[in-house]
């Protein structure tokens, strides 16, 4: 706790009062209000583009929030891989011609993390004054283009060595889930269950790459990837938009970002203490609980960043919902399920809802704002006030945070 001194002048008797109060350490809440989202359907597209996707998205977003276009102050373009797969590195200019503004726009790239880094700074810039409001857009095109060249440009989130070395993410991934799997005694059947409850969630979500439901035995036994993961515990290669109006101006029914945090660390996994944790997720919402005064255990439902089913096990530790080394049993124990104890990943999560990086964070934050108004329809998670976002680029070098609140 923080002491503060209040210092009060009584005009009569010129009397010198001093306070002593105590204050929470804890920043003031931040109060930004969803005035408007929109999100594509998630999957291979053919008969979209790149810019035809983020066009939509971004014109739903602004027609959602019934703020005249020419009132936004910036835009923030999420996305990772353009200047691979397009050639097009001046994207923020790019969309902004699109959309006929003149407004500042900025291109964001934090690997899979470009998402949820671009609502964050987009927050900062209206918590601090600077906007009043702000456009944020997330958009992929992957399916185009053969998975090789997807695979060498999603690389470029790892360390040189990384690189050099020949491992793409399932490797790395398959790294992580060893040593938990050594350490804590997580077994693949806990893996597999992240895959099953995230493809039953899928199938209730209309936007969703993939409705299908599968079991555990098709997860053990499809095709290896990278050893202990096989194809079902990988998430897909996916198209996609989604976009967000924030603003200043908060209005009755508009959920409201009250916690907006980041974080980063070692980029190589050779250079962390850990790799059973990620730091970078531990570090964004120790700070979002911290901004907010809640704690875990005020969380109704999150979206988790599960591009593997290890990262989901390991999110539910970074989190706090559970102790370290217990996310096996976690999701063992039906926790994270749509009726359990913290619904995690109602969209299907990028497992089963898609993966088109630039969107993936944004999305994340709509499929809680929906979660928080009721309307989720039949992935619906009874009662939930507050939400919480978590996006990571690359094996957990970058990580955002985020708290919803109704």
């Amino acid at each position: 706790m923080k002491k503060k001194i209040l210092i009060e002048i009584n005009r009569n008797s010129l009397k010198l009062i001093v306070y002593k109060k105590f204050l929470p350490i804890s920043k003031r809440f931040m109060k930004v209000a969803i005035a408007g989202s929109s999100v594509t359907k998630f999957g291979e597209l053919w008969d979209e583009s790149f810019y035809s996707l983020a066009e939509k998205a971004a014109k739903d977003a602004l027609s959602a929030s019934r703020i005249d276009p020419q009132k936004i102050d910036a835009i923030f373009v999420a996305n990772m891989l353009s200047g691979n797969l397009l050639g097009q590195n001046h994207l923020g200019a790019q969309i902004a011609s699109l959309l006929k503004l003149n407004c500042p726009a900025y291109t964001i790239e934090a690997a899979c993390a470009s998402g949820g880094l671009a609502v964050n700074l987009a927050c900062q810039g209206i918590d601090a004054g600077t906007y009043e409001n702000v456009l944020v857009v997330g958009a992929e095109k992957m399916t185009d283009d053969s998975t090789s060249i997807v695979t060498t440009g999603l690389m470029g989130a790892a360390s040189q060595v990384e690189r050099k070395a020949g491992l793409t993410f399932p490797g790395l991934y398959a790294l992580m889930a060893n040593a938990h799997m050594e350490k804590y005694g997580t077994t693949r059947k806990q893996l597999a269950a992240v895959a099953v409850k995230n493809h039953a969630n899928g199938a209730l979500n209309p936007i969703a790459q993939f409705h299908n439901k599968i079991e555990i035995e098709k997860v053990l036994k499809s095709t290896m990837v990278a050893s202990p993961l096989t194809l079902f515990d990988c998430s897909p290669i996916s198209d996609g938009a989604a976009a967000v109006v924030l603003s200043k101006n908060i209005k009755t029914n508009n959920v409201v970002i009250t916690a907006s945090q980041a974080a980063t660390d070692q980029i190589g996994l050779s250079e962390r203490k850990s790799i059973t944790e990620l730091l970078a997720a531990q570090l964004a919402s120790q700070k979002a609980y911290k901004q907010t005064g809640l704690n875990p255990e005020n969380i109704d439902v999150a979206e988790v960043h599960d591009c593997f089913t290890i990262a989901e096990i390991m999110a539910y530790e970074d989190l706090g919902f559970c102790k370290r080394g217990q996310g096996g049993k976690f999701i063992e124990s039906g926790a994270p399920t749509l009726t359990g104890k913290i619904p995690v990943n109602p969209s299907g999560g990028l497992k089963a809802c898609g993966h088109p990086v630039g969107a993936t964070g944004i999305k994340q934050v709509i499929e809680i704002e929906e979660q928080l108004k009721g309307k989720a329809e039949k992935r619906q998670v009874k009662g939930a006030k507050i939400g919480l976002t978590h996006n990571v680029g690359g094996s957990g070098a970058t990580a955002a945070v985020h708290i919803l609140q109704i």
